[in-house]
């Protein structure tokens, strides 16, 4: 393809925006990394008689020729593979420095029931948090983590947004993504497997060293939650945190203390802390 305007060209590009991907169902993953896990998944889910992970792959000469056994792979497994201009490629992203490779994916999420059918262990749950680079970087620390899902409630950004996609590097075609339920909906679904519901917040009475050294110990002071058993934990708004209704309907607030001298940690900090403590003192509890 040779002319950035396109119909089809245009048709990638809207796909920035939520609405386009709403009407249509599909997103945009772009760049190396995205697009070699997206063409792995979709494999996978070809040869296991699932629904296809990419439906279109784009990719300029350049990329082509560094990328070739990932073009293969896809064009193997039925997606379409089409070589573009840079200027095409450029006109379909909203990068300012496109790589050479984009994705067109269909939307697909997993719903409250999947993630309580697979008797979770580890789940993060992002409450209102609305920067997509923030969701795709706790989205990503999940995945690395070992946790067997990411929720987002309803308010939350939406993470098929192209640079939520981005920072996940990959990870949102690792693990299940369940969007869109209030949060009273999310603690009672994953309550009921068993799991515990830990919020995060700086001022919390609970300190986070503290649990993780009473699990290491196996001694639980009375009101401490065990990082041993299954967990769900809570993350809020970057600007506002969690308001007082996300705290009352957890089984315990946490703080990730500070030792130095800075105020506070961003959400995505603090979300990969507390994920690995849980995902830390849950291995040693199986060890």
């Amino acid at each position: 393809m040779t002319n950035p305007r396109a119909e089809r060209v245009r048709s990638v590009r809207a796909l920035s925006g939520r609405s386009a991907r709403q009407r249509s169902g599909r997103f945009v993953a772009e760049g190396p990394q995205p697009v070699r896990e997206a063409v792995a998944a979709h494999v996978a889910a070809v040869a296991a008689g699932r629904p296809a992970v990419v439906l279109d792959l784009y990719t300029t000469d350049d990329a082509a020729g560094r990328h070739a056994d990932l073009l293969l792979a896809a064009h193997g497994s039925g997606a379409r593979v089409t070589t573009v201009a840079d200027d095409v490629l450029a006109a379909m992203t909203d990068t300012v420095t496109p790589q050479g490779l984009l994705a067109v994916c269909p939307v697909r999420t997993a719903t409250l029931a999947d993630v309580a059918a697979s008797a979770p262990r580890l789940v993060a749950v992002l409450d209102h948090v609305a920067d997509p680079g923030n969701a795709g970087t706790v989205l990503r620390a999940a995945d690395a983590a070992g946790a067997d899902a990411v929720v987002l409630t309803a308010g939350s950004v939406d993470p098929f947004n192209p640079k939520c996609v981005r920072s996940t590097a990959g990870s949102l075609f690792h693990l299940p993504v369940v969007v869109g339920e209030p949060l009273a909906a999310v603690v009672a679904a994953l309550r009921a497997t068993g799991s515990a519901v830990l919020a995060a917040d700086g001022t919390a009475p609970l300190d986070l060293d503290d649990l993780a050294d009473a699990a290491a110990a196996g001694v639980l002071p009375a009101g401490v939650p065990d990082l041993r058993a299954p967990t769900a934990w809570v993350f809020g708004n970057e600007a506002a945190g969690l308001d007082e209704a996300a705290r009352a309907g957890a089984d315990a607030v946490v703080r990730v203390p500070l030792h130095g001298r800075a105020e506070s940690l961003n959400l995505a900090t603090a979300a990969v802390v507390c994920l690995y403590a849980s995902a830390r003192a849950q291995r040693r509890g199986r060890a």
